[in-house]
Order: C-alpha cells, then sequence, then structure tokens
C-alpha cells in the first residue's frame, strides 16, 4: 500500500474496515473484506466534483422552469412546472404529498449545492476547522442522495393513478429529464468527492 497522510493505515471507502499500511510496496492494493482497491485521495477528485457540481447547478434552472407534466382532460389541458405542480398539490388538499415533492425537489438540491461547494473549497483553502462536522456533512449529502428521486416517483404514480380512473391523462416533459440529470450529476459529485481530502495535511 502507499502510506498517506503519515499514519500508517487505510481505510476502505466502500466497507469502512481500516488496514495498516505494508512496507516497501508501492502498489495499490485491495481491501481484503470487500475487495475494493484501496488509493490515496488526489487532486483529480475535487476536479471531477467542482466540474459535476457546476453541470448540475446549471440544469437546475431549466428543471424548474421547464414544464415536468402535460395534463389532458375534457375540459383543456394544461402544463406544469414542478413549483406549479407544488401549489396545485397543496391547494388540492395533498399536503403531504406537496410538502414531500417541495423537499426533494427544492431543499434538498439546493441543500446539496450548499453544502458541496462549501466542502471544495473548505478543502481547496486546506483549512483544519471543523474536520469532524465536514465529514459528518459528506455522509448526510450521501444519504439524502437515496432519496433526490422522490418527487419524480411521485409525479409517475400520480399520472398512473389519474390515468387509471379514467379522470385524464397526464404526460412527462422535458422539466422530468432536467430534473433526472440534476439529481444524477448531484450524485456523481458527492460520490467523485474523497472524504479523506478533509483530513490530509497541507
Amino acid at each position: 500500500m502507499i502510506p498517506y497522510a503519515e499514519t500508517g493505515v487505510y481505510g476502505c471507502r466502500q466497507c469502512g474496515l481500516v488496514c495498516r499500511a505494508e512496507k516497501d510496496i508501492d502498489v495499490p492494493v485491495h481491501c481484503p473484506r470487500c475487495l475494493s482497491p484501496f488509493a490515496p485521495p488526489t487532486p483529480r477528485p475535487l476536479a471531477w466534483s467542482w466540474a459535476l457540481l457546476l453541470a448540475a447547478m446549471i440544469f437546475y434552472i431549466p428543471a424548474n422552469l421547464v414544464p415536468v407534466t402535460a395534463a389532458r382532460f375534457p375540459g383543456g389541458s394544461e402544463e406544469s412546472t414542478i413549483f406549479a405542480g407544488i401549489v396545485t398539490f397543496w391547494q388540492s388538499g395533498s399536503i403531504g404529498i406537496a410538502v414531500l415533492i417541495f423537499i426533494a425537489s427544492i431543499i434538498i438540491p439546493l441543500m446539496k449545492f450548499m453544502l458541496m461547494t462549501f466542502l471544495l473549497l473548505s478543502v481547496r483553502r486546506s483549512t483544519h476547522r471543523g474536520r469532524r462536522q465536514r465529514t459528518l456533512l459528506y455522509h448526510l449529502m450521501e444519504w439524502t442522495g437515496y432519496w433526490s428521486m422522490l418527487d419524480v416517483v411521485v409525479v409517475v404514480v400520480v399520472s398512473g393513478l389519474v390515468q387509471f380512473h379514467g379522470l385524464a391523462s397526464i404526460e412527462p416533459r422535458a422539466g422530468i429529464l432536467f430534473f433526472a440529470l440534476v439529481v444524477v450529476l448531484t450524485m456523481l459529485a458527492v460520490l467523485s468527492f474523497d472524504p479523506r481530502v478533509i483530513w490530509r495535511r497541507s
């Protein structure tokens, strides 16, 4: 293993197993428990994280401005953006669904944008303050990534229920694609960030 940060140990990013580095071995080896390759943190993942994060921020604008659904009913048709859909659910009495979509599509992406920007800037400045707290923030973003597609799932389920009852027909629009890109790019930005660089010695 390649020694890192004068600790003489490696932590597996996949399963969390901590192993002591072997002497006189200058090539990476695999984790003995999950067989994932060990690799020291390098500046490259930071560049990837910045690129993916900026791309997600760019796609976030059309994701909220472009309609995500088009509803067709006997009296006409109407296209709806994410925010308009939230208002519609709220006014129709589906407050729980409205709050769920608002948190998943508005709050969580903005929170992840701000937290990732903060982490990347703090690593770039090589600050030693709050290392444990920043590591916890990273794991929080990892956890919220599992819930990022909730609003898309809600739209699909509601569309199926509406068409099943024959009340109207709901079709997806380009906004869903933009939002899916935001979710995927943000998740990739988080995954490409190696939290071990938070503890790197400057």
